[in-house]
């Protein structure tokens, strides 16, 4: 028994005949109770839900619950549990259920809580993966921060999951949607380079407002390149879209490209390397080509942003946030010109930065675009 239901037993037993009255009564009237109750009701029992949650997320317990109920050997298959883990997973459920997410039913499990049934929808699944990113990434940051500069550690690309990110980034999907839609042309051809391309998903959008767009998608994790060309295969993009895992400093293309993305992702290269990093985007567009660079800037009211510049400052790659008028001056030293940022939304720290590729010699005619050369078919079906 924990300390805490040791004292709500003794508490609710305060009236009955005690045997020892005076430590009882030393139990009860300790004055560390009172905080923590407090405690256990503001931080703790939210805190276990939030875990639980975020883990039942991430397995497909969720998914699975929301389709139907789900008995102890259809989630131990989900989640791959083997026959002797199947009752720790049924004291993982379990936990689920005193918690209040969950349900038993006719030795089913059900979903409970409105949370939970959110959560669980395929239109949500952005806001899950952020829930599990907080749990994961932005909590170890604030718990671990002390220790790690005690110790001189450094958070290092392998302590992300990719997946997981580039499905939490997805929830700024409408801010990056609409500043796709300001920049791209909806006619004639044009080809488009998409640096930490993640899901995928705005190569997607791009493609559907111009069907005439062809593009190369790169991600810097193997895992992540893997997905979406799944993903492009699954949404009939493969004869349009390549993609390729790929460092935007290593990479050995030719300026052939009429737009270069970076949506959300500057601040995976260190503050002094950034001009430099955006140069050398700049030297993949043609002549007259674009810049488009989506991110959230430090300055604003939302405190997960500041925990996941926290995170940036105590990695061994990359660096924080950017500030808009630090950037702005990156891009100009690139060399890019009509440099601008624009907000997406009125009051919000998410800023969409443009620039132009103008070479400095006159400028020649360029043949139409060419379909890049299709991403193999992906032998299965991704995961949404």
């Amino acid at each position: 028994m924990d300390l805490l239901s040791l004292a709500r037993a003794v508490k609710d037993r305060a009236r009955e005949a005690v045997a020892d009255v005076p430590a009882a009564a030393r139990v009860v009237t300790d004055p560390r109770l009172p905080l923590l109750f407090v405690l256990d009701r503001t931080l703790f029992h939210p805190l276990y839900r939030a875990s639980f949650l975020a883990a039942a997320a991430g397995s497909g317990v969720l998914r699975c619950l929301a389709a139907r109920p789900c008995d102890l050997e259809s989630l131990a298959e989900r989640t791959g549990a083997g026959p002797a883990d199947r009752e720790r997973l049924r004291a993982w459920l379990d936990a689920g259920v005193r918690l209040g997410e969950l349900r038993r039913k006719e030795g089913c499990y059900l979903l409970r809580s409105r949370t939970a049934k959110a959560l669980a929808k395929v239109s949500n699944d952005p806001v899950a993966a952020a829930l599990e990113e907080v749990l994961r990434f932005h909590v170890p940051a604030l718990r671990d921060a002390p220790r790690m500069l005690a110790a001189g550690d450094r958070f290092t690309l392998s302590d992300q999951d990719g997946l997981v990110v580039a499905r939490s980034s997805l929830v700024l999907r409408g801010f990056v949607e609409e500043a796709v839609g300001r920049a791209l042309p909806r006619t004639g051809p044009v080809r488009l380079l998409e640096i930490g391309c993640g899901s995928g998903a705005y190569v997607r959008y791009a493609a559907g407002l111009n069907p005439r767009l062809t593009a190369l998608a790169v991600d810097l994790q193997d895992e992540v390149a893997e997905q979406a060309a799944k993903n492009m295969a699954r949404w009939g993009l493969a004869d349009r879209v390549e993609t390729r895992r790929g460092d935007l400093r290593t990479l050995d293309l030719q300026p052939q490209f009429d737009l270069v993305t970076l949506h959300n992702n500057i601040y995976y290269f260190p503050v002094e390397e950034r001009a430099e990093v955006l140069a050398r985007a700049r030297s993949f567009l043609a002549p007259g080509g674009r810049l488009l660079l989506t991110s959230s800037f430090r300055g604003g009211s939302a405190f997960g942003l500041e925990v996941l510049n926290l995170w940036f400052e105590l990695a061994a790659f990359g660096g924080p946030l950017p500030r808009e008028d630090e950037l702005l001056g990156q891009v100009r030293e690139a060399g890019f010109t009509d440099v601008r940022a624009s907000g997406v939304v009125p009051g919000q720290p998410f800023r969409a930065v443009t620039g132009v590729n103008v070479p400095a010699g006159p400028v020649r005619h360029r043949p139409a675009a060419r379909a890049l050369s299709p991403a193999p078919q992906a032998a299965e079906e991704a995961a949404s």
